[in-house]
């Protein structure tokens, strides 16, 4: 039986199209409005998958701005009323369903002291669209399994999108135009060698270097919530410090690789765990840098693109369909979490 979950990952690359179509007049004016008056600093509210995604996008805004983006608790800002808002800073927030109290309260927060105000979500009638000055539509569609796969996928195109916009950045925007094609590739990518290995592997390292740590967050959390497994996410430079003490002969390890300048520091740490006994599975576009005698472990093929950004998407399609079967492969249902609910509203 195919689960929503695997469904609605299948759906995404439709839906991203249709976003990007949808949202380019929003866009623009957002992006005109960012241009005008140059932000010191952007904010970023979120929970979950939409932090992860959040923090992806913040990673590439920063590579691209040369301006801080900080991920901002909202218990900071509703428990200590902090940071002060600031008209030169800008707040986005990041949600599925637009409805958590805590994230509400946070952007009213920011919109009220003089703070320009974002937010992606997939219910555009929703409190949390309501509390900004811009409001942008997902345009995922229903998204009805516990476990997020095109909202998520959805919240990296749109923050990408924004940039390419903001900066006029021509390479982005080519990578953005080819992106739903590149995804519908991705779902046909052969991670099956994960599926078989992990069917008995109750913890594992996902590990990712820049921009990619932000994957890795996101991929740790799907481990644990629809396979049961313990897994942690790390930079590849940090796990090379106490992590690394736990790493034995077979333990585990996903290596997310996306191209770009941190590709390489990233494959040093997948040799170096290799080395160590480690069982290590690579995600990258070029095989050609992890074949086995350089001592790596099994290659997960990921689809190549015109930006490194985007190739982090394509790679979150694969790992979707692959984590799904896993559960499946575990004899757990993906669309059904122990202890968990679609929408957890925070206060």
């Amino acid at each position: 039986m195919t689960s929503q979950m695997l469904n609605e990952a299948q759906q995404a690359p439709e839906r991203i199209a249709e976003q990007l179509e949808a949202n380019a007049v929003k866009v623009a004016e957002v992006a005109t409005a960012l241009r005008a008056s140059p932000p010191l600093a952007l904010l970023t509210v979120a929970r979950g998958s939409s932090d992860h995604a959040s923090a992806y996008v913040g990673y590439h805004w920063m590579a691209a701005f040369k301006r801080p983006v900080t991920s901002v608790p909202s218990s900071l800002v509703n428990l200590f009323g902090a940071p002060q808002a600031q008209p030169n800073q800008w707040a986005f927030a990041y949600s599925q369903s637009g409805q958590s109290p805590d994230l509400v309260k946070a952007m009213q927060h920011f919109s009220a002291g003089g703070s320009p105000t974002v937010a992606w979500v997939n219910v555009i009638d929703s409190p949390l669209a309501h509390s900004v000055r811009y409001a942008l539509d997902l345009h995922a569609g229903p998204e009805k399994s516990v476990a997020a796969t095109k909202s998520y996928l959805a919240q990296l195109s749109a923050g990408l999108h924004l940039q390419s916009a903001w900066l006029q950045d021509a390479a982005l925007s080519t990578a953005l135009q080819g992106l739903s094609g590149h995804m519908r590739q991705a779902l046909h990518c052969d991670w099956s060698p994960c599926v078989e290995l992990l069917k008995h592997v109750n913890q594992l390292y996902v590990l990712g270097r820049g921009s990619a740590w932000a994957l890795a967050q996101e991929a740790a959390l799907k481990f644990k919530e629809t396979c049961g497994i313990h897994a942690e996410a790390f930079s590849s430079a940090e796990v090379m410090h106490g992590p690394m003490a736990l790493v034995r002969p077979g333990f585990v390890v996903l290596v997310l690789a996306p191209c770009g300048p941190a590709q390489a520091s990233a494959l040093a740490t997948a040799q170096a765990l290799r080395e160590r006994g480690a069982t290590v599975f690579v995600a990258s576009s070029d095989s050609s840098h992890i074949s086995p005698s350089r001592g790596f472990g099994a290659h997960l093929p990921s689809v190549a693109c015109e930006h490194e950004a985007a190739e982090g998407v394509c790679m979150m399609q694969s790992f979707y369909v692959m984590v799904e079967a896993l559960a499946r492969a575990r004899g757990l249902d993906p669309d059904s979490p122990a202890h968990l609910a679609k929408v957890t509203l925070t206060n």
